[in-house]
């Protein structure tokens, strides 16, 4: 029987979590991090060609939607509802982060050892943008230097001029768009090539991170992760649901169309490395292709529900472990500055970490207390990271529902 491509990730996501184990038990840690490192090669090939393929495909598939729509009322339109949503799941998912911190009491109901005083966290909140920075960023000023350095939102603003430009021009531009979506064509076959690479990458992926920390981690992070990780999957499978419901939307089975992104994004601990599967999925699912273009990328810097989900729980957390009670006044003014903090974050690395820190500080809490988290952050970030894929999916169709462009497959 041949193997399909999620048996082969889940194959490699548990050999990786064997081997990593076997390295971690059985050799020195500085031995075991450098046979961690010497695998992880694999995964940051994997990383790079996804990386080669997203900017270009964002293109193609953008402007060939919006040429054909050739409307800019038509895409501030859609611009408009995609925002909407966007800052409504941000509250819902900052508000359930609040509230299964609050509940489950993670920081107080277990002793912490408290970090000292100038601990290395290397998490500087100064990368954090300011919104001027941000609404800057978002315009380039060359195309070809966005493409070059994979500036996401850089290449949705240049596509939707050139998509608008291309329909306004008649024959020509008619001629042009059937060349472009040729081209996609051909990057969507681009994509099935690396994705044989897809199961290599998980496995070595995994195996990087349980040599460096070992499962062990797990145990004694146990609580705090199940409190975590029982947030996500409230937020993935109750409160998505329920958006999807009142919009007549199959949740589940937009989740089993998305079955191999989740699996990729879960275990790379990388929504971007699902980028690709992400599209097809959702325009198998009966997404138009210009929705799906134009609402996916956005996404990967305003939709981010898992990790503003985290934001909220890891502040609250710290708080907790440095017995520092937080009002209802002063967690709703965290929430409210989160809403807008969290929107400048694109491009930087940990950029969940950075924004957390800047808001420890805001709070006269020590920025140390990062140190509690770093440790089991890389298992946290593959929850959330799910999270975040699962949103998107979810906001793309909404999008495409309220515009009348969504046809799901038919019941089974």
């Amino acid at each position: 029987m041949k193997l399909t491509l999620t048996n082969k990730i889940i194959i490699g996501f548990i050999l990786g979590l064997v081997l990593g184990e076997f390295f971690f038990l059985y050799f020195a840690p500085e031995v075991s991090h450098d046979l961690g490192a010497k695998v992880q090669i694999v995964s940051k090939i994997f990383l790079r060609l996804i990386k080669m393929i997203v900017g270009p495909l964002v293109f193609c598939t953008l402007v060939v939607g919006i040429a054909k729509l050739g409307d800019f009322k038509a895409v501030g339109r859609i611009g408009i509802k995609t925002i909407g949503y966007f800052y409504f799941a941000t509250i819902l998912s900052l508000v359930t982060g609040l509230v299964v911190v609050n509940i489950t009491q993670p920081g107080s109901l277990q002793s912490w050892p408290k970090p000292a005083a100038g601990t290395e966290t290397g998490i500087d909140s100064s990368k954090a943008k300011t919104m001027e920075d941000f609404i800057l960023h978002i315009f380039p000023d060359s195309f070809f230097k966005a493409l070059a350095e994979n500036e996401i939102l850089q290449i949705v603003i240049f596509s939707l001029f050139f998509g608008v430009a291309l329909g306004s021009i008649g024959e020509v531009g008619k001629r042009l768009i059937h060349v472009i979506e040729n081209l996609a064509e051909v990057i969507f076959k681009m994509v099935n090539y690396v994705m044989e690479v897809a199961p290599y990458a998980v496995f070595a992926a995994m195996t990087t991170v349980v040599a460096n920390k070992g499962l062990s981690i797990l145990i004694s992070y146990g609580y705090l992760m199940l409190c975590f990780m029982g947030g996500l999957l409230f937020f993935t499978v109750v409160i998505l649901w329920i958006i999807c419901i009142v919009n007549g939307i199959p949740y589940w089975k937009l989740l089993k169309e998305l079955k191999e992104a989740l699996l990729i994004s879960f275990s790379t601990a990388s929504s971007e490395a699902s980028f690709p599967q992400t599209i097809a999925a959702l325009e198998k699912f009966g997404c138009s292709r210009r929705i799906v273009g134009f609402v996916l990328p956005l996404g990967y810097s305003f939709n981010l529900d898992g990790s503003m989900l985290y934001m909220t729980f890891a502040t609250g957390f710290i708080a907790q472990a440095y017995g520092v009670h937080l009002s209802l006044e002063q967690q709703i003014t965290m929430l409210l500055t989160l809403m807008i903090t969290s929107k400048g974050i694109a491009g930087v690395p940990r950029a969940s970490l950075v924004i957390i820190a800047g808001t420890l500080t805001m709070f006269n809490l020590p920025a140390e207390g990062i140190a509690l988290l770093l440790g089991v952050d890389p298992f946290l970030d593959m929850g959330r990271t799910v999270t975040s894929v699962a949103g998107n999916g979810v906001a793309t169709c909404v999008v495409s529902k309220w515009e009348g462009e969504f046809n799901p497959p038919l019941a089974d």
